[in-house]
């Protein structure tokens, strides 16, 4: 999908592995960007209606070899073309506002120096996803720790002197982060992401949280990737 103007320059970058549900309300979020972009779905072998959904739209769809979120979002990464790269969870949702907050962003030369995050946000009125922000935001900014799920804004140059993401079935997120705060410091959009409130819904917030933190510490303690994967999913 592009349009005609040359400034801001963007590309888009979405994962899916049966995201049909969600899809089409992300897209309709990201059809508010008023510049040119290019929007481009790596599929990890969906087989619902994602795909169709997609090329419906128009859009570039590139058919991963690997169920594989980080080599997903690596692929989509070489196949950009545009000088920022924002990736998105296919379950997100955005605010109205995303468009002036990443168009003033992407226009001041000093930002392509740092690597940009939304504020992680659940629309359920649940007290727990409260706490649960609160702890997230201050992760993020202390800890400089965002996860996939808050989006990820980053300038081409800055990608690649990181390495990029890895092609790792999980912790993608958490080992790219890792690599780009050795050299600079990630930053608040400060705009929401909403994150589909099923996959916390469905499990103890603090139970959940504790068994992730458990995955992160045996992913830098070099446990099998597959076995930590099996793990989360199960």
């Amino acid at each position: 999908m592009a349009r005609s103007q040359k400034l801001p320059t963007l590309s888009i970058i979405i994962p899916t592995l049966n995201e049909a549900i969600h899809l089409p309300l992300l897209l309709a979020d990201l059809n508010a960007w008023p510049y040119g972009f290019e929007l481009t779905i790596v599929d990890g072998g969906s087989n619902d209606l994602t795909i169709a959904i997609a090329q419906i739209q128009g859009l570039d769809v590139i058919k991963s070899p690997k169920k594989n979120r980080g080599h997903q979002l690596k692929i989509g990464a070489l196949n950009a073309r545009e000088d920022w790269l924002l990736f998105l969870h296919a379950d997100s949702r955005l605010d109205s506002r995303w468009v002036n907050s990443l168009c003033t962003i992407i226009q001041n030369k000093t930002s392509k120096d740092f690597a940009w995050y939304f504020d992680f946000k659940i629309k359920k009125n649940n007290i727990e996803f409260r706490f649960l922000e609160i702890a997230v935001a201050l992760r993020s900014h202390f800890l400089q720790r965002p996860y996939g799920d808050q989006g990820l804004l980053i300038h081409k140059d800055l990608y690649y002197n990181s390495g990029g993401f890895s092609s790792l079935k999980i912790m993608e997120d958490i080992d790219f982060i890792t690599r780009i705060t050795k050299t600079t410091k990630v930053k608040r959009i400060r705009e929401n992401i909403y994150t589909d409130d099923i996959k916390w819904s469905n499990s103890n917030i603090i139970e959940r949280a504790i068994k992730n933190a458990r995955l992160r510490r045996k992913w830098r303690q070099g446990y099998d990737i597959e076995n930590i994967s099996k793990e989360y999913n199960s």
